[in-house]
Parts: C-alpha cells; sequence; structure tokens
C-alpha cells in the first residue's frame, strides 16, 4: 500500500509530496490531478494518461479520454471507440465500444449499436445491448430503461426484479433508491416498494436523495431538511442549505451565516460564520473576519484564520493559499510545504 501524495505547483508545473513534505513526483506537468485509487491523470502533449505513485505515466496508446481506475480497470477512448486498460497500461477490454461507464459490482454499462448492455471484466457482454439507458449495478441490481420510457431494475442476470414503472430510476444506496415522478423524487426499499412518496424537488448536478452517513437532503420551496434511509423527514425544511454529513457533521447556512448540524440532526455549532466548508480529520474550515481557518468540533480554533483559500483536510493535510501562493499545513496549522 501506497502512502498518499498531494499535488504542489512550481512555477507553473504540478508534482507531488508525501505527508511530510518531501517532494516525490518533481513539478514537470502542466496538467495533474489529485491521486485517486492510487493513479492521478497528467496531460503530456496534450493528450490524458495515468500517472502512478511512483511517477511513471502510462504511455502506451495515445488517448482522447481517460477516466478513473475503478476494480482495477480504466476507461479510455482511442479515436472514436472505447474499452479499459489494466494497471499496466494495457489494453485488458479492447476499443470496440460505442461508449462505456465505470465498473461496479463486475459489470460495465456499454453501448454497441446504438443500444446499452453490461459488459464483464473480460469485455463479454454478460446482459446483451437491448436497453435504451441503463445506471450502474449496485446492491446486486441496475436500473434500466428499454424504451418504454419507463425505468425498472434488473438482476446481473438480466431479469426484472422491479418491473419499469418509474419515470426515471437511480442506483441502490444500501436498502433504498431514489425515483422520481412528475419531476419529484421519492424513495424505494430493496424490494421497489414505495416508502417515500415523490414529494421533492430534483435538481440536477446536486446531491439530493444521495445518502451519507444514513442521512439525505432535501429542498422543498426552497428550503432545506434531512430525511433518513426510513424515509422519515427528521429535520423539516427550514434551512437556508445543508450539506452532506461528513464525521457525523454537516454544514448549515441560516439567515447568511453558516454553522454545523450533528448527527443527531440537532445544532452543534451555531450559524455565526461568514462561510464555512465540511469536517475531515477532526476538523472544518470557516470563513471568519475575511480569512479561512479551521475549528475543531468544540467550535475552537485550532487554525488561525490567516488564508485567502482553503480545502479540507485529508490525510493529515490541507491545501491553502495565501494571495497567490500555495502551501500545505498539518492538522496544528503548521506549514510542512510551501510553493
Amino acid at each position: 500500500m501506497h502512502h498518499p501524495l498531494f499535488r504542489i505547483r512550481e512555477k507553473g508545473k504540478f508534482g507531488f509530496i508525501n505527508t511530510l513534505g518531501d517532494i516525490i513526483i518533481e513539478p514537470q506537468y502542466y496538467e495533474a490531478e489529485d491521486f485517486y485509487n492510487g493513479y492521478s491523470r497528467i496531460l503530456i502533449n496534450n493528450k490524458p494518461t495515468q500517472l502512478d505513485v511512483l511517477g511513471r505515466p502510462m504511455l502506451k496508446h495515445v488517448f482522447n479520454y481517460v477516466g478513473f481506475f475503478e476494480e482495477d480497470l480504466c476507461k479510455v477512448q482511442l479515436v472514436k471507440k472505447w474499452g479499459f486498460i489494466d494497471q499496466r497500461g494495457s489494453f485488458a477490454i479492447d476499443p470496440v465500444f460505442d461508449w462505456v461507464d465505470d465498473f461496479s459490482e463486475g459489470y460495465a454499462p456499454a453501448i454497441s449499436n446504438g443500444k446499452y448492455g453490461f459488459i464483464d471484466n473480460q469485455g463479454n457482454f454478460a446482459i446483451k445491448p437491448k436497453y435504451s439507458n441503463v445506471h450502474t449495478f449496485k446492491e446486486g441490481l441496475a436500473p434500466v430503461t428499454n424504451g418504454t420510457e419507463k425505468w425498472g431494475y434488473i438482476d446481473m442476470e438480466g431479469e426484472y426484479i422491479i418491473k419499469p414503472q418509474f419515470e426515471m430510476a437511480f442506483p441502490y444506496q444500501k436498502d433504498v433508491a431514489v425515483f422520481l415522478e412528475d419531476e419529484k423524487w421519492g424513495l424505494l426499499d430493496s424490494n421497489g416498494d414505495v416508502i417515500l412518496e415523490p414529494q421533492f424537488d430534483f435538481i440536477e448536478g446536486h446531491s439530493e436523495g444521495r445518502f451519507y452517513e444514513g442521512y439525505a437532503v432535501f429542498t422543498t420551496k426552497e428550503k432545506y431538511g434531512v430525511i433518513n434511509q426510513f424515509g422519515e423527514i427528521v429535520l423539516n425544511p427550514k434551512l437556508d442549505f445543508i450539506g452532506d454529513f461528513n464525521e457525523g457533521k454537516a454544514l448549515v447556512e441560516y439567515k447568511g451565516k453558516f454553522g454545523f448540524i450533528n448527527d443527531e440532526v440537532a445544532v452543534s455549532i451555531p450559524p455565526v460564520f461568514e462561510d464555512a466548508g465540511t469536517f475531515s480529520n477532526g476538523l472544518a474550515q470557516v470563513f471568519d473576519k475575511g480569512k479561512w481557518g479551521f475549528i475543531n468540533e468544540d467550535n475552537e480554533f485550532v487554525v488561525t484564520p490567516e488564508f485567502d483559500e482553503v480545502m479540507p483536510f485529508k490525510d493529515g493535510l490541507a491545501w491553502a493559499r495565501i494571495k497567490d501562493k500555495w502551501l500545505y499545513i498539518n492538522t496544528d496549522g503548521d506549514s510542512i510545504w510551501e510553493e
């Protein structure tokens, strides 16, 4: 297992350091992303490729698109066709598909001749392409529609377990799944029975209906509330914003000020800050008197507000910016690397 790496910038080029601030991959790339599942995406000669934790780019092929590694395979586009590479950069599944999505539970959605199906990790269609749209498998079920304009759920044999009946359906999250009717969302249980009638606004690109630590945020009449995985409203829609739960806390906004609620859906840090972020590594970024710092769960400043921009802590470090200069700080607020 490799230690985490953090993206740095020097003279307009990107590289990576470890948690001690030691440079592991020298700044040399004009574009680079944070590591995910052991790989970063970089650009070489304006073409995307993967970079491993030893700083070795995968240069066996020149792709138009490179995705992320999921279940040890990464989707790629070569010219106009899609396939998957392995962790050596070799084709594990040849680029013969019109489109593919990431692997999940051993299957990946793929398009052939204009129809969606599911391939296995050998590149064979385990479920024949006959659908007009699909989502990925979760909890052994995948939402699909076959052109009837209704969605249902199939199992990994391609058999309908929940018959097509929904305007839109999304992958299961443990025992619940979100479905849409009249652009409102509700919840299904694992048998496909409605446990929460569609009633909340669905906003494309937002996280409504996505559960984090057992809770999901919803909006109605431009106010935010919280439900649990039993479909019960545990916080009525009265706040101006609620973020996703992380480490037992969620960001809230009320009358233009920000604070946090806890996993009992009660206010744990009153909304008094000009802005705030999310708890991670036991600390949350907050904006106070024009600068960013970090507080702990007791609402005590652990890192004094002195930064123009910060990101949440991850693996013990947080990215920060003072004017145009990048730096990384530890949970004591000490700088371990500066641009």
